[in-house]
């Protein structure tokens, strides 16, 4: 099978001879700036796409992947029956209450606002991650009132005597922990602004908690803001009484989690409200959306550049081959034939690139994931986290092409507006 001739001169075309260095030498950095800038869009990418997951893991590792509450009422009643109902709906794997209120959180040492949770130590392992974070301590302890002792508050207790009291346990982020200088077996107080009302001022409401566990979540806001106590301990510290805040949800996928809420809310009726984790932390992945989108504009400069180079070598080449061209043209080729015989010159130039550009990318992003390490106590993570996605690979692969394309559309058509007389009248 003969290839077109097209085919043939084009490729010949790329290649110099002794007398034209320069043009082999245009060629091969066009392919070497189409290779870098490949490598670098894939391994950009990369290492963003890395870091949005791992961020989206440890966020749904500690929060419910849904949340629904009642319009308009910071509590809800008949939690449990809510509950059940919601894991009747399709794609839900369980649900189970909670309750959230902003306290001071005290120890000898220093003072924190955290946000504190009531959960159902029972519960909560089928909705969130909190049990796999635990670093010290077990949830069920949240439901085993220890007992300790400390200085009782009547005459006895100015004559150091102690008595002995049963005091609810919590669970601590770690930086929380460190924070405030306590550990495993420590008391802090609650402070909670909302208190019985005495007959002018409202008096703040304190109760101490013994720290019955640690946990590490890898995110430092949740580690060094929240704290967790047992359901019927939040009920009875905030005065709640047989309500809840809220019913937190797990999905069996994620990204079906918004239209699991739409369902969720067609199943409860108008007086509930479900809002999805991308609802939730709208703001956060709209700015990782925005980032990495353009990151990759940005990046892509560095293609186009590469595409000036293409444009300045096949002009080099066209000038350098008016005499070809011109009795190709003598011969009977078409200026729609010589046209892609130049173009096909840029193509190859693009695809060569992409080729090797794709393998240098992942070889890039293999070497930081194996050799670039950090001191996870201070960074939170031990390696750059990587994950490229084909649409990725595939969107930079198009694109470094499409360019490399759009490069060759000036030089070819000089190349085809050549007339054979003009470009013969001195030979």
């Amino acid at each position: 099978m003969t290839l077109p001739y097209e085919i043939f001169v084009g490729l010949r075309y790329l290649r110099a001879k002794r007398r034209q260095r320069t043009i082999s030498l245009n060629t091969f950095i066009s392919i070497l700036g189409i290779t870098l800038g490949v490598a670098a869009l894939i391994g950009t990418l990369g290492i963003m796409t890395g870091f949005k997951e791992d961020l989206q893991a440890k966020i749904l590792g500690t929060t419910a992947h849904i949340i629904v509450q009642e319009h308009g009422k910071a509590t809800m009643k008949h939690y449990d029956q809510v509950a059940d109902r919601i894991e009747t709906v399709p794609g839900v794997v369980a649900a189970a209450p909670f309750i959230l209120k902003q306290v001071l959180l005290a120890s000898r040492s220093g003072v924190q606002g955290i946000l504190l949770r009531g959960i159902d130590p029972e519960r909560e392992p089928r909705v969130t991650d909190l049990e796999a974070n635990l670093l010290h301590g077990r949830l069920s302890d949240l439901d085993r009132p220890r007992t300790h002792t400390q200085p009782s508050n009547d005459q006895a207790s100015r004559s150091d005597h102690p008595q002995a009291r049963s005091t609810p346990g919590i669970i601590l982020g770690k930086e929380l922990a460190l924070r405030l200088g306590v550990f495993l077996g420590d008391l802090v107080n609650i402070v909670s602004p909302v208190g019985p009302s005495a007959s002018i001022t409202m008096t703040p409401k304190i109760r101490p908690f013994l720290v019955v566990g640690l946990f590490e979540s890898g995110m430092y806001e949740y580690d060094s803001s929240l704290a967790y106590i047992s359901l019927a301990e939040a009920q009875r510290f905030f005065n709640l009484g047989e309500t809840a805040t809220g019913i937190q949800v797990r999905v069996q996928d994620v990204f079906a989690a918004g239209e699991i809420a739409r369902a969720i809310e067609a199943t409860l009726g108008p007086a509930f409200l479900a809002r999805d984790w991308m609802q939730l932390n709208r703001n956060l992945f709209s700015a990782l959306k925005l980032e990495k989108t353009m990151m990759f504009l940005l990046l892509v400069l560095i293609t186009l550049v590469a595409s000036f180079n293409i444009v300045g070598t096949l002009t080099m080449i066209v000038n350098e081959k008016q005499r070809e061209i011109a009795i190709l043209k003598a011969m009977g080729a078409t200026p729609n034939a010589i046209m892609r015989i130049f173009m096909l010159n840029g193509v190859v130039i693009g695809l060569t690139g992409t080729a090797i550009g794709v393998p240098l990318g992942y070889m890039f992003l293999w070497l930081i994931q194996t050799y670039w390490t950090f001191d996870p106590t201070v960074y939170y993570i031990s390696h750059i986290p990587v994950h490229v996605q084909a649409v990725d690979v595939l969107l930079v692969s198009l694109s470094a092409i499409l360019i490399s394309f759009a490069a060759t559309l000036y030089p070819s058509r000089q190349a085809a507006k050549l007339e054979p007389v003009t470009a013969l009248r001195y030979e």
